[in-house]
């Protein structure tokens, strides 16, 4: 999981932009017969974790973010906080949401959501943008989002607003390679830029020898300063004993002293995070002795309810006055293997001392904390705000605006969909969700490890070539296509496994839609089951129960989690037999 190898490569294929649209409000309109329309999704996690953790009246939920959530920062404003995540290829680019009290999340949608700016539309799903940094700047009223892009040429790029609920400026280019950069403003209000970067050109070590470079940061230009970069870290913690992949730089001042905290050991099984310490933001830093702050490559690989390769973190003092972290992780599912992704987790953090502790992020981490103490309720799922621990999500299709949770790939969600008077209607590309291209799929992260998630199909493939249904999909070349198509005169559903690229039809058999059919994929684990039903009750499963591996990080490697999706294509390449 060497992501920084993606910078050098992918720079020298992404030299141009494709100019697009500004995306705006869903579309309503009529329904085109030939386009298959769905309504009443019902997606339901189940996951035993929260039925055997029931919260008491001050606790909450970590993760905060379930599902494909990873690389958080973290920033505060007076009484309102924002935070930020990776999203590579989904689009639209970087989600944000918004707080109150660190408990209590609304979804705001992404950042970066002009297609015209932002265009990650011939990118792998594990590409696009990632790593986001957010700051805000006390002087001069301004929020700072600076990121890493994959797509058009972008490279390192920064947006900037007065207020993140009315959206962001257009993206800057920065001056400078490499990937994670993070802004922070000193006290006199001077910029200062951190990222990870390769060593100079003969200085290598090793394989995952990497650095951390700080620049100072001209705020009248929106650049860095040329000639003011320094090394600050080179390779981690203790260069003799070659650690790898040192990333996620963060910059912090606090008592006089410069802190300086990073992940380290790769986004896996060795991933950490640690501290170092300076009088000065350009260095010299020294480690904390008691790094790392933050890890679980300590512990049983088969304990309980396994939280595995923590890390990536960034600070935040809480509304209690007291610090917190937000960092990713990982839930295994129980056949270890990592289908709902890289989470958003959430830790209290003792910064007492000389050095900042992250609070029991030393032992097996607990699926519940106690809420900031002056935080009166915890909200997740209702009045609005982003659920959490076991809910049910309804979709009736019936608002003009989607939920934020519904996402496009390689482009926007409003390219391909309408809402009408039946539900949603999506307009099929002839692309099929194998292509490095945006598909007409409107996708759902896959949030717990047990779910459930089902939806109205009303359709009538005229071709071979047309097919809509559900995706369950961890990325291009691994996926499960479980849809409606045509084979000569006679309607077929099938299921079809992609493993490596190469597609293999499970299974499929003749039907005879009457109305409407109720597609349905539930999860247990590893154990996947797809099953249809013709009078919207009664349930048969096509073939037998398939392993979810496919859908892994494991298997499938790259940066994401699992998503389901709304899939339509008018390029069926999946055959019924």
């Amino acid at each position: 999981m060497k992501k920084q190898q993606l910078f050098f490569l992918l720079s020298l294929i992404f030299l141009f932009s494709f100019k697009g649209i500004q995306v705006k409000d869903t579309i309503t309109g009529k329904s085109n017969k030939k386009s298959p329309v769905f309504s009443n999704v019902i997606y339901q996690g189940d996951d035993n974790i929260y039925k055997n953790n029931p919260l008491k009246p001050d606790e909450f939920y970590s993760p905060v973010l379930q599902g494909c959530y990873p690389d958080p920062a973290i920033t505060r404003k007076g009484d309102d906080y924002y935070m930020v995540c990776s999203s590579f290829a989904m689009f639209p680019g970087v989600p944000i949401f918004h707080s109150k009290d660190l408990v209590n999340w609304t979804d705001l949608g992404g950042v970066l959501n002009n297609v015209s700016e932002f265009n990650p539309h011939d990118t792998g799903i594990s590409q696009g943008v990632y790593a986001p940094g957010i700051t805000y700047n006390p002087h001069n009223d301004t929020f700072y989002m600076i990121v890493t892009a994959f797509s058009g040429g972008l490279g390192n790029i920064i947006v900037k607003t007065k207020d993140p609920m009315k959206g962001w400026g257009s993206p800057i280019k920065l001056g400078f390679d490499g990937i994670d950069p993070c802004i922070f403003f000193d006290d006199n209000g001077k910029g200062y830029v951190v990222h990870n970067d390769a060593p100079d050109k003969g200085k290598q070590l090793y394989e995952g020898h990497r650095v951390i470079k700080v620049w100072e940061y001209d705020l009248e230009k929106d650049k860095v300063i040329p000639g003011t970069d320094k090394v600050i870290v080179d390779g981690g913690v203790d260069l003799s004993k070659k650690p790898i992949w040192i990333e996620a730089p963060h910059l912090y001042k606090k008592d006089g002293n410069y802190y300086l905290m990073c992940a380290e050991g790769g986004t896996g099984g060795n991933h950490s995070e640690v501290i170092f310490i300076s009088d000065s933001p350009k260095g010299p830093f020294k480690p904390a002795s008691n790094n790392p702050i933050l890890t679980q490559r300590y512990f049983p690989q088969n304990r309980k309810d396994k939280v595995d390769w923590a890390g990536h973190a960034d600070l935040v003092l809480g509304p209690d006055n007291r610090y917190y972290g937000v960092f990713l992780g990982v839930r295994p599912n129980n056949k270890d293997r990592v289908n709902t992704g890289r989470e958003t987790f959430m830790l209290p953090v003792d910064w007492s001392g000389t050095f900042p502790v992250f609070e029991n992020g030393l032992v097996p981490l607990e699926p519940k904390i106690k809420m900031p103490k002056g935080v009166t309720e915890n909200k997740t799922g209702k009045d609005g705000f982003f659920p959490n621990g076991n809910f049910t999500f309804t979709e009736n299709f019936t608002d003009k605006i989607l939920d934020y949770r519904w996402i496009g790939l390689r482009g926007p969600r409003e390219n391909f969909i309408k809402i009408t008077k039946k539900g949603l209607q999506i307009n099929p590309f002839e692309v099929n969700i194998k292509e490095v291209k945006p598909t007409s799929t409107l996708f759902y992260r896959q949030m717990h490890n047990t779910f459930s998630f089902a939806t109205t199909l009303d359709y009538k493939p005229e071709s071979e070539k047309d097919l809509a249904g559900i995706v369950c999909l961890q990325n291009e070349r691994f996926n499960y296509v479980f849809g409606i198509t045509k084979k000569g005169k006679e309607t077929y559903i099938l299921l079809e496994r992609t493993e490596k690229g190469q597609s293999k039809i499970i299974a499929s058999t003749k039907i005879d839609i009457k109305k409407t059919i109720r597609l349905q994929v539930k999860a247990a684990g590893d154990s996947y089951e797809f099953s249809y039903a013709l009078n919207g009750t009664d349930f048969k499963n096509l073939g037998v129960s398939v392993s979810g591996d496919i859908l892994s990080t494991n298997t499938a490697g790259g940066f994401t989690g699992a998503l389901v999706g709304l899939y339509a294509t008018a390029s069926n390449d999946a055959q019924a037999e």
